[in-house]
């Protein structure tokens, strides 16, 4: 294994970015008020 200094370190471009991250937020509340609202606001099947 090689040991990388400090220039290498920083120059490493890896994980989710700013976008994906906020996008899977809104997207996992958006599902959480669907869900919440399923339950108190129930509809019959037509």
């Amino acid at each position: 294994m090689e040991k990388l200094n400090e220039k290498q370190l920083k120059s490493i471009k890896a994980g989710a970015g700013a976008g994906w991250i906020i996008a899977g937020i809104v997207a996992g509340i958006t599902f959480l008020i669907g869900v919440i609202d399923g339950y108190t606001r129930p509809f019959n099947c037509r």
